[in-house]
């Protein structure tokens, strides 16, 4: 049976529209986890409307609730170096006792980052960047410490205390549809995939074929790996036509379905689509 997830992405709404949301979702049980996202500005007009900053929003969010696990869909590699990415992991962990979840990606909004002076670089760079950064967070969250000499990052004698409450260290969600780079580090790193809005459930096993072909290339099991995908929710959307939606990509293999919410963010949405889900 498909598992489903919600996600607020943090523009256009206040604060306590967020709280009151993921709040109620922590209350319905057939949300297993919840996602914000990792960008600076909204992604819809208005274009320099209101964004709250994703990680100081789960720290709150952890305090908020209970049960349901938390994250990030997906962080930029790019927007913070890959040394404080690992003591926020660590830190985030704690806070939530151990519902954590982290998602990373090689990051792509060139607008955003050009404006903030963050080197985004060609795709190549995103994708040796992203690689390099799993291994140094990676090795913090679990070694004592950690020497690293790389193309991008340089760690003497670095070390991140305390380790995370999940062993050996929170999930790690690679999302992206990147063929031979993104996917290929998914085989490698990633503990879950997700792939945002695939226009039909045939798009998505064409990329997961793709997915298991990197997977026996570098020796990894890839029932391992949870499948994600994000589908909207729009205020006017039938919420049987998504649960009927959301089945038709159960069923050629998707493991959980992020409801990612459109326009108004208000916890009474939830229910009625929780109602048709379950």
């Amino acid at each position: 049976m498909g598992r489903h997830a919600i996600k607020t992405p943090p523009h256009h709404a206040t604060w306590s529209d967020f709280l009151a949301t993921w709040v109620e979702a922590d209350r319905i049980e057939v949300f297993e986890s919840a996602w914000n996202w990792d960008h600076f500005y909204p992604l819809a007009e208005p274009w320099n409307g209101p964004n709250l900053e994703g990680w100081t929003m789960l720290a709150a969010m952890a305090q908020a609730t209970s049960r349901i696990r938390i994250g990030c869909m997906v962080n930029g590699m790019h927007h913070r170096h890959p040394s404080v990415t690992a003591n926020m992991i660590a830190t985030l962990d704690h806070i939530s006792d151990g519902r954590f979840e982290f998602g990373i990606g090689a990051g792509w909004n060139e607008m955003e980052s050009s404006a903030y002076g963050l080197e985004l670089g060609p795709m190549r760079d995103r994708s040796d960047r992203l690689e390099e950064g799993l291994e140094v967070i990676i090795s913090l969250l679990t070694k004592a410490v950690t020497d690293h000499s790389g193309r991008f990052f340089q760690l003497n004698g670095a070390f991140c205390e305390p380790k995370p409450v999940q062993h050996p260290y929170p999930p790690i969600v690679v999302g992206g549809k990147g063929r031979v780079r993104t996917l290929r580090t998914t085989a490698r790193f990633a503990d879950q995939w997700d792939m945002t809005f695939p226009p039909a459930p045939s798009d998505w096993q064409e990329l997961n074929e793709v997915l298991l072909g990197h997977c026996a290339k570098v020796g990894r099991d890839p029932s391992e790996i949870t499948r994600s995908i994000h589908l909207g929710y729009s205020p006017d959307d039938d919420p049987k036509a998504l649960a009927d939606q959301a089945n038709s990509f159960f069923d050629v293999g998707v493991d959980v379905v992020v409801w990612s919410m459109r326009g108004p963010i208000t916890p009474d949405r939830l229910e009625p689509l929780a109602v048709e889900l379950a």
